[in-house]
């Protein structure tokens, strides 16, 4: 059971919260993967990004190929966001009050639906604005997706394995947008159209759904609670309270909203790098080929066993400089290698954040508080989407990107500044419920 007591904490019934469980242990690398609902979950998971990823290409290429607008480019993450926004703190409630597994379920089917949406399109030219309507469609998809994803692995695999369950997602997940974009771009270039891309993407849903049916997840009773407008905020008042969590979560939110470079990547491989669709399938592969480089060797590496805040807060500097330095390049090498750079340090920042948040949150309140990540994720991914857009629009796409690179820098130093616990974080593996992360955390009954 949930409440929020009288001297402002939450306080939990009947919950076990990590700290007593996060103890040093020898370091397995595939400690996760030797769960079979995880392992299905994330061959799933590969095949559903694999779509996502090859969709993406296509249709940022058809939109700024039919209309040479940067600005309608933007526009393809705010349709994105705005169902994000709306729905998250719903989904999240229902993600703690019901069978998360079918909630996810719900969201490949509508993911499905769009995907022939986009193929019947782009078969017949239809107008753009049925476009958009598909893309309002994958945001709720979307919306229902990273919710419910995000609070189901901790039923997947045992609690002390889920900061390896972080690491292998974000290598399945690169893996995924490493082959995504560029077999995306390919078809693209072979075929002369994005049918078949979306015909791809939709088999894909299609691959996630029946490898998703054969998880079973264990039954876990679950308090129930009144749909209200508190228990809807629940999730972010112990985000505020939970300063690692609201930290990490801010530096990501702020630096991809103000460095991400992918949204204008058609405009760098038509205008600038010249190098047509199956160049800027390459380009969108290189952050992913990066991230899954670094994602692997945190997983046969124990590297963020010590001094983990001061490297979370280096690698976001790092994303900084690179991509100020992509921004800045000519050569179609050197974009190649800055986007891996991107990458690389992107990872770091995703597998803290998201260990800290499965580790630090009661599963009582894991829905809510994903739902929460969704909108700070699809800030910074569909808004800043849609910044860049708007940017590169009135000052082109060179400043649009070095300007995003600046800002990210001076992010990471207010950061910093703010919540000192970022610095003195050590190790994921240590207790993480300590009265120096909280400033009002979570009681237990």
């Amino acid at each position: 059971m949930i409440e929020e007591t009288n001297d402002g904490c939450i306080l939990i019934t009947h919950c076990t919260l990590s700290s007593d469980l996060i103890m040093p242990s020898p370091h397995d690398p595939y400690a996760a993967l030797r769960s079979r609902n995880y392992r299905l979950y994330i061959l799933g998971s590969i095949f559903d990004i694999v779509g996502n990823q090859m969709q993406a290409v296509a249709v940022g290429w058809e939109l700024y190929e039919r209309t040479r607008s940067a600005a309608i480019l933007g526009f393809v993450g705010l349709a994105q966001f705005l169902p994000v926004v709306l729905l998250a703190l719903p989904v999240g409630h229902a993600a703690d009050t019901y069978n998360r597994r079918n909630l996810v379920l719900l969201a490949q089917c509508l993911t499905f639906l769009a995907a022939v949406g986009f193929a019947i399109l782009s078969a017949s030219r239809g107008p753009i604005a049925l476009i958009f309507g598909c893309l309002a469609l994958l945001g709720i998809s979307q919306s229902i997706n990273m919710t419910s994803r995000g609070s189901m692995l901790s039923s997947l695999v045992p609690r002390e394995h889920l900061p390896n369950a972080a690491t292998w997602n974000s290598n399945g997940r690169q893996l995924a947008t490493m082959i995504g974009p560029g077999f995306g771009g390919l078809l693209i270039a072979l075929t002369g159209g994005a049918f078949w891309v979306y015909v791809i993407d939709a088999m894909s849903s299609l691959a996630f759904i029946a490898l998703l049916l054969q998880v079973r997840v264990p039954h876990q009773k679950r308090q129930a609670e009144t749909f209200s407008l508190h228990s809807l905020l629940l999730g972010a008042k112990f985000i505020r309270r939970t300063k690692l969590v609201l930290a990490t979560m801010t530096l990501d939110l702020f630096a991809v909203l103000l460095g991400g470079a992918t949204t204008l990547l058609p405009i760098y491989a038509l205008d600038i790098l010249h190098v047509g669709p199956q160049g800027l399938g390459w380009l969108r592969a290189a952050p992913a080929v990066g991230s899954m480089a670094m994602a692997f060797t945190i997983a046969h590496l124990p590297i963020l066993r010590k001094r983990t805040g001061m490297i979370l807060l280096s690698s976001v500097t790092g994303f900084g400089i690179a991509t100020i330095l992509f921004g800045l390049s000519t050569s179609f090498w050197l974009s190649m290698l800055m986007l891996f750079l991107v990458g690389a340090f992107d990872a770091v920042s995703v597998v803290i954040r998201f260990t800290l948040m499965q580790l630090m949150t009661p599963n009582a309140l894991l829905g809510r508080v994903s739902a929460v990540n969704s909108i700070f994720i699809s800030s910074s991914n569909e808004l800043g989407g849609f910044e860049s857009g708007m940017v590169a629009h009135l000052l082109g796409a060179v400043p649009s990107v070095v300007l995003g690179g600046i800002g990210t820098i001076i992010v990471v130093f207010a950061v910093a500044g703010l919540w000192p616990e970022v610095r003195r974080l050590d190790s994921l593996e240590a207790p993480l419920l300590e009265p120096q992360y909280r400033e009002k955390g979570v009681r237990c009954a």
